[in-house]
C-alpha cells in the first residue's frame, strides 16, 4: 500500500561533481565541485594561490546549500600567454641571508659546519621570489568573476546531487512500500497462527482435564495469558507500521532527513529481530528475514541521503 502525500520534496544525496569554467584576457580558470557521503559538512578549499582571500565567501555559500556531505571545491589557474616573470623580493631574499648567517655563526659556535647555501636554493626559500598573479589576480572585475563560477559550480553540485537524491528517494519509496506489504503478511500470518495455536491448546488442555491431571484453574490461566503474551507479534507489526508512515512523513519534508532516516531503518531492523525470534512459525519467521532484507536495502539508501 503506497502512502498519501504524493512524491512529497525531492531528497538531496550527498555524492556528486559539477565544473564551471571562465576567464578573461589574463587568465583561465575552472572550478571543480565534488561531495560524497559525510557525517556532517566537511567543507574542504583547494584554491590557487594568490585566491585565499575568497575562502571566508566561498565557505558561506557552500554552507547556505549543503548541510550534510564532504565537500571539496578546487580552482585551477592558467595564464594566458604562458607563465608569469618571476620577481626578485630584496627584503625577503635579505632577511633569508640573515637567517642564513645566524644559523652559520651558531653552528660554528658548536663546532659545527654548514655547507654553502647554492643560488637556486636560496631563490626557491619562501617570499624570495615570486610571479606577478599574487598581486594581479583579484582585481574587483576577476573577483566577481570567480565568485560567480564558484557560485555557478556549487549549483551545480547542488543540482548533481538533488538529481540523484530522486532517485534515492523512489527507491527509498519502494522499500517502505515493500516493507509495509511485508508487514501486513507478517499480520494475517501471526493471526491464523494465533488461531490455530489457541485451538490446539485448548484440545491439549481439555485433554489433560479429562485425563484427571491436576490443574489449577487459576494458574492455567496464568500460564495461557504468558503464552499468548509471549508469541503476540502486534506491537512490533504496529511499531513497523509507526515507522514506516514516520520515514513517508520525512520524505515530504524539505531539508536534510538522512540522520533521521537512518535512525528509523535502525528502529524497523529492531522490530524485525524481535518478530523473528517470537515467530514461533517457519511460514513467519521467513517473512521476518525478509523484512530484515528489505530494511538493510533502506538502510544501504538512506545512508546516501543528506
Amino acid at each position: 500500500m503506497r502512502g498519501a502525500g504524493g512524491q512529497g520534496v525531492p531528497v538531496q544525496s550527498m555524492t556528486g561533481f559539477a565544473e564551471a569554467t571562465g576567464g578573461d584576457t589574463a587568465f583561465a580558470w575552472r572550478w571543480e565541485a565534488r561531495s560524497v557521503n559525510g557525517r556532517g559538512l566537511d567543507l574542504r578549499l583547494r584554491l590557487a594561490d594568490g585566491a585565499e582571500a575568497l575562502e571566508p565567501e566561498l565557505r558561506a555559500r557552500a554552507q547556505a546549500l549543503f548541510a550534510r556531505g564532504s565537500v571539496t571545491l578546487g580552482l585551477r589557474l592558467a595564464r594566458i600567454g604562458g607563465a608569469a616573470t618571476a620577481r626578485l623580493d630584496p627584503a625577503a631574499l635579505d632577511a633569508a641571508i640573515a637567517a642564513l648567517q645566524e644559523a652559520g655563526a651558531r653552528a660554528r659556535a658548536a663546532g659545527l659546519e654548514i655547507a654553502p647555501v647554492p643560488a637556486d636554493r636560496l631563490l626557491a626559500l619562501p617570499g624570495v621570489l615570486s610571479g606577478a598573479e599574487a598581486e594581479e589576480l583579484l582585481t574587483p572585475e576577476r573577483r566577481a568573476a570567480l565568485l560567480e563560477g564558484a557560485a555557478a559550480a556549487l549549483e551545480g553540485l547542488r543540482a548533481a546531487r538533488l538529481a540523484e537524491g530522486a532517485a534515492l528517494g523512489g527507491m527509498i519509496r519502494a522499500h517502505l512500500d515493500e516493507i509495509e506489504a511485508l508487514a501486513a503478511r507478517a499480520r494475517e500470518t501471526a493471526e491464523a497462527r494465533q488461531a490455530r495455536s489457541g485451538a490446539l491448546l485448548r484440545e491439549r488442555v481439555a485433554a489433560l482435564l479429562g485425563a484427571g491431571a491436576p490443574v489449577e484453574p487459576e494458574r492455567l490461566a496464568q500460564e495461557l495469558a504468558l503464552i499468548a503474551v509471549k508469541a503476540d507479534v502486534t506491537e512490533e507489526l504496529d511499531r513497523t507500521h509507526a515507522h514506516v508512515a514516520a520515514a513517508r512523513a520525512l520524505l515530504r519534508q524539505a531539508g536534510a532527513v538522512g540522520r533521521r532516516l537512518d535512525f528509523l531503518a535502525q528502529e524497523l531492523n529492531r522490530e524485525a529481530n524481535t518478530l523473528c525470534a517470537k515467530a514461533g512459525s517457519a511460514d513467519l519467521v521467513a517473512i521476518g528475514l525478509a523484512l530484515k532484507a528489505v530494511i538493510d536495502q533502506l538502510r544501504e539508501q538512506v545512508q546516501n541521503v543528506e
